[in-house]
């Protein structure tokens, strides 16, 4: 059995408490993690899937189909970034490609998806399922793979910080270890002004963390690889972008909101998290110079 686990609310990891934080591929499903974060002893050969399914899980699902369009279905369960759900017809069965995600799916869910299948193309129901199974995928994008890997190499030792040992921890702590998005000391990547020849403009802002959906991967600001940055801020700007990663950004009006009142009230589960953000407002002019 691969070291990676799957957590519910409520149960209990290494005899601690696993928080509901914590992100879930699926019951079903098993991603081999990425080295970064655990050392698989196993070698697989290039082309092997790296998303292994329990058939039982594929196969109930596959006989839920058929019995609603009442006739064959062969279901495939896949990993895919963009094309979640595919329908195609050859030979008189219905071929249908599903993201795992839709494994462990809430009887709603399943309900909105049978219909999505069944239902006449521009119908009010399937637009009715549509929606639904949107909402689900939106909720769910933790779950989908990253859509390309990272531009640079990542760098997790700092000169007096490592980032991969506070991220493991900050993820045993919260999210039951099943947290897999990627790390590294980096700025996020935005355009620069040119300054005027031998002028050196102020930093009047920084952006201690950002964490990337495309890339599955947070940056932390090298300027707080530093001495006197204590491990707990460190930790707290780890923490705020895995929430990141869990909680996706919502829309109200057309405008993205990317800290719903759903992170906020997360965010504020953190341990030290008032010490933190007076430890930010206290020393932020010292990072700005840094």
């Amino acid at each position: 059995m691969f070291p990676f686990f799957q957590t519910h609310p409520g149960s209990r990891v290494r005899g601690k408490r696993v928080s509901s934080l914590a992100p879930r591929m699926a019951p079903s499903a098993l991603r081999v993690p990425h080295p970064i974060h655990t050392q698989v002893p196993l070698v697989f050969t290039h082309g092997l899937p790296q998303v292994f399914i329990h058939e039982g899980a594929r196969q109930a699902l596959e006989r839920r189909l058929e019995g609603a369009v009442k006739g064959p279905v062969s279901l495939h369960i896949n990993d895919n970034v963009h094309s979640v759900i595919t329908l195609r017809e050859r030979g008189g069965q219905l071929r249908v490609g599903l993201h795992h995600m839709f494994l462990d799916a809430p009887g709603p869910v399943v309900d909105a998806l049978i219909r999505y299948v069944t239902a006449e193309r521009g119908s009010e129901e399937g637009r009715t399922a549509s929606l639904l199974i949107g909402r689900y995928i939106h909720e769910n994008h933790h779950r989908i793979k990253a859509s390309r890997p990272p531009l640079h190499p990542l760098r997790t030792q700092g000169k007096h910080h490592d980032l991969l040992e506070l991220f493991r921890r900050v993820n045993d702590r919260y999210f039951g270890g099943s947290h897999d998005a990627l790390v590294t000391w980096g700025r996020a990547s935005r355009p620069r002004s040119v300054p005027e020849p031998g002028h050196r403009p102020s930093r009047r802002s920084i952006k201690l963390g950002s964490y990337s959906a495309i890339e599955r991967l947070i940056r932390v600001h090298p300027a707080l690889d530093k001495a006197w940055v204590p491990r707990y801020f460190l930790e707290y700007v780890l923490y705020h972008e895995m929430l990141h990663h869990v909680i996706p950004t919502s829309r109200v009006g057309g405008r993205a909101i990317l800290h719903p009142p759903e992170f906020c009230e997360r965010e504020r589960a953190f341990r030290a998290y008032d010490r933190a953000l007076a430890w930010e407002r206290e020393h932020i002019g010292r990072l700005l110079r840094a």
